[in-house]
């Protein structure tokens, strides 16, 4: 698009044996900027972008059956029993979708007279095949006989394959990027990505210098948004083809391509192995009224698509009975731990468990769990939590559930009355979870908070009550501290609400969450954690134009306050020394960001018309064990003298660059003076020519007359009457 922009073209092209037609669009080509167009989503108008390679297209034909599907592995019967087993085949898929009239057919062998052992199947919509498919591949009607569901469509794809073996090209290996590299920045910098009109951004953030440093710059690289992995190997872009990852320091290659038409959200595995795709589009059909859904997921490597899911928007609809319509994202959630091995979604009563290593469900079933609301993976082991509202008419109560897979076994239950709301929050060890619990007081007419907090680590997981002061607070927002043992709420009904802090270790080690104290009146609404703890942003958003304090738990003081006017986001850095401030184009004001230091001291902005993002990107865990880091953290003053060295350099380097700025501003002054002067020599003669010869420039040498000259402008005369009356 950059060489467009330097040579602009008409939007089209016409073939050598065509005739351009005569319209006069009386468009200066010359004055129209071009990476102002912004295309409708999905049409490209035939302007490639530039991450597209001149590829030959395969075209690919509809051959008209790809809603049929063919079933192998059927029983072969006699022919009195061929209506019985296609009453057993059209029972069972028929519950999936509609069986077009003398759609399922069975061949019949004309000699014995006996079935064959498959069938055909013909579904109103090709939806509902592939659906087929999915469901029933692997199904198992008996011991003997499993079924094997394919596309009818399929079939040609596999007559192509040649009958002869041969062996592929062996290709010279060629090393590829450390994609790693950015971790060995001597200078211990993060790097963050940043979006704004059709332009993306890499930069180190080098608050040293204090000012970012670019890594990366491209123009139309997302058609929507950018998207880092949760270890900061990849960043992800999204096309209309399916979305792409990419990666490096410095040069950022694409290094693989994820096909999925119209893609509109992904969602990366914790450990980066497997990344799910999401879209969603009308019916084809016009008696479907459904919004259909497509979910890929992929191996992040390869590429390859190792399951699809297909079905209505319904299908993927959270809540238990099925009440919600829309469908939230992620729609599967990972499990905790490194390793990337279950993935889950919940379902109408029923939660479903996949296992990563065969893409299928977990013990080839859902978990059944009547009117299931919510769920949650803890962070770190494969152990979900559930939510179930009251049924029954209130006879039966709420319970939150804690779930070990893959044995399924409840290792905690707590059952709740006159539940309202419930929210689940994990800490990010995995060591808590705290269940806010919204109750409906005796007259229903209002709810009041409280806190169910769980201590999943220790014996038997025991559970603790917490209720604030005022219980009828409204709880403005919760966050655990990462790593640590306290967490933040901010409550209160009015402009100006408190924020108390608690521990769950009390000072006698009794097990018994304890309060820290309360912030009286603050102008806040959000709660930012540094991701090592300790430190936390309070952060008034939205209505509070952007207040910011930061406060140091462990000295539970302010550090400092400060305020970026009408702020929408706040992200710490992952190392928890830097915060950014940012203001999106929700906006039309005052777009870009700031970079503070943990201390809350601006370090530099950097504004942005129409800014969209801003991500650092995230580091992965350190390989220290925690008494390493511990010891680091006792012999800190010892591994810090190499860094103040490093940052009394930095210093004087950045002092001497400060004395030659300037240094520089002093000479430009001096420069303009003496030109001025020069000009005010040269102009002398002329000077005094107009005093009449008078020679001198100084002022002292010349006397100040003062002269007052008075002008008449009018005279009137009016004869006044005084109010006497002469008598005759």
């Amino acid at each position: 698009m950059a060489e467009l922009a330097e040579t602009p073209v008409a939007p089209h092209r016409f073939a050598p044996d065509m005739q351009e037609p005569k319209i006069n669009l009386n468009i200066d080509w010359g004055q129209v900027n071009l990476d102002d167009i912004q295309l409708p989503p999905g049409e490209d108008f035939g302007i490639k972008s530039d991450d597209e390679e001149e590829e030959e297209e395969i075209l690919e034909t509809e051959t008209g059956f790809s809603n049929v599907i063919v079933v192998d592995n059927l029983p072969v019967v006699a022919p009195e029993k061929y209506e019985k087993l296609e009453s057993v085949i059209r029972k069972i898929f028929g519950q999936i979708g509609v069986i077009r009239e003398k759609g399922l057919w069975m061949p019949v062998d004309t000699e014995t007279g006996k079935s064959k052992g498959y069938a055909f199947i013909e579904y109103t919509t090709p939806q509902e095949a592939e659906t087929a498919r999915e469901q029933t591949n692997g199904y198992k009607l008996d011991k003997s006989h499993v079924f094997a569901v394919n596309m009818f469509d399929d079939f040609d794809k596999y007559m192509k394959v040649p009958d002869e073996w041969s062996a592929p090209e062996r290709k010279p290996y060629t090393p590829g990027e450390n994609l790693l590299a950015w971790l060995t920045d001597e200078r211990g910098r993060d790097q963050f990505v940043v979006r704004f009109g059709p332009e993306t951004e890499v930069y180190w953030n080098d608050a040293r210098q204090g000012k970012p440093d670019p890594v990366y710059h491209r123009s139309l690289w997302t058609d929507s948004f950018v998207q880092w992995s949760p270890l900061g190997t990849y960043l992800a872009t999204i096309h209309r083809q399916g979305a792409a990852t990419w990666g490096g320091a410095q040069t950022f290659n694409r290094l693989m391509r994820f096909i999925h038409p119209q893609v509109r959200f992904i969602d990366f595995s914790p450990s980066e192995k497997f990344l799910v795709t999401y879209s969603s589009h009308e019916p084809s059909n016009p008696r479907d009224t459904q919004v259909r859904v497509t979910l890929n997921i992929f191996d992040v490597r390869s590429g390859k698509i190792l399951r699809e899911f297909k079905g209505s928007a319904d299908d993927f609809a959270t809540g238990g009975t099925g009440g919600v319509a829309g469908v939230s994202w992620p729609v599967f959630r990972w499990a905790g731990g490194r390793d990337d091995k279950y993935f889950a979604r919940i379902g109408k009563n029923s939660i479903s468990v996949y296992e990563t290593e065969t893409m299928g469900l977990l013990d080839k079933k859902s978990i059944k769990v009547d009117n299931v609301l919510d769920f949650s993976w803890s962070p770190t082991e494969p152990i979900l939590s559930l939510f179930v509202p009251e049924g029954g008419g209130g006879n039966q109560p709420a319970r939150v559930s804690l779930l070990q897979i893959p044995s399924r076994e409840e290792l905690r239950q707590k059952n709740l009355f006159s539940v309202s709301d419930c929210k689940m929050y994990w800490q990010s060890n995995g060591d808590y979870l705290a269940v806010k619990v919204d109750r409906y007081t005796k007259t229903k007419k209002s709810t009041y908070t409280g806190f169910e907090l769980f201590r999943t680590k220790e014996r038997d997981i025991p559970i603790e009550v917490l209720e604030l002061e005022n219980k009828n607070d409204k709880i403005v927002a919760f966050a655990w501290e990462p790593k640590g043992h306290r967490f933040a709420i901010i409550h209160g009904d009015g402009p100006r609400p408190d924020i108390s802090f608690y521990s769950m270790k009390s000072p006698n080690n009794v097990g018994r969450v304890t309060k820290l104290t309360t912030l009286k009146g603050k102008q806040a609404n959000a709660l930012y954690w540094s991701p090592i703890g300790r430190f936390i942003v309070l952060a008034g958003l939205k209505a509070y134009n952007g207040q910011l304090e930061f406060y140091n738990v462990d000295e539970l003081e302010t550090m400092a306050t400060a305020e970026h006017f009408m702020a929408t986001d706040v992200d710490w850095d992952p190392t928890g020394r830097y915060v950014a401030t940012s203001v999106t184009s929700v906006h039309q004001m005052e777009n870009g960001f700031n970079i503070w230091s943990f201390q809350g001291k601006l370090i530099y902005r950097l504004p942005r018309d129409r800014f969209f993002q801003f991500l650092w990107r995230p580091r992965p865990p350190t390989l220290l064990s925690p008494e390493e880091e511990a010891e680091i953290a006792r012999n800190l003053k010892k591994y810090s003298k190499r860094y103040e060295v490093e940052d009394q350099e930095s210093s004087i380097i950045l002092s001497t660059q400060e004395m030659e700025s300037r240094r520089k501003v002093i000479d430009e002054w001096k420069s303009w003076v003496a030109e001025w002067q020069r000009l005010h020599e040269e102009e002398k003669p002329l000077r005094q020519e107009l005093r009449d010869g008078e020679p001198s420039d100084e002022e002292e040498d010349y006397e100040a007359e003062e002269v007052e000259v008075e002008d008449i402008l009018n005279v009137e005369e009016e004869v006044v009457s005084y109010g006497f009356e002469q008598l005759d």
